[in-house]
């Protein structure tokens, strides 16, 4: 299993920036994004479910980041609209699936106000 993220970096405060995590190795029933800022705890950012592809967001994202999955399910997306300063973070990828839990790399995201 292999999890790679990509589309990190520098943007301004209200800009745009799209996250990709491209999964192989097998099929997964859920898909998240997790964030983890210097000095804190990593947090949910948004999951998204096999299937019907339902959705879930913590409240600090709600109305600004879009989760999304191709078709395949094998690519995900992070869509992030109006950041903030305190998006600030580096930004993990997770899949799970019955027998396992995986973690990407992690991508920088740094948003200067």
């Amino acid at each position: 299993v292999q999890l790679v993220e990509s589309g990190g970096g520098l943007v301004q405060a209200g800009g745009s920036l799209r996250l990709s995590c491209a999964a192989s190795g097998s099929t997964f029933t859920i898909m998240g994004w997790y964030r983890q800022a210097p000095g804190k705890q990593r947090e949910l950012v948004a999951t998204i479910s096999g299937g019907r592809g339902s959705t879930n967001y913590a409240e600090s994202v709600k109305g600004r980041f879009t989760i999304s999955r191709d078709n395949a399910g094998n690519t995900m997306y992070l869509q992030m609209n109006s950041v903030k300063p305190e998006d600030t973070a580096v930004y993990y990828c997770n899949a799970r699936k019955l027998l396992g839990n995986y973690w990407g790399q992690g991508t920088q995201v740094t948003v200067s106000s």
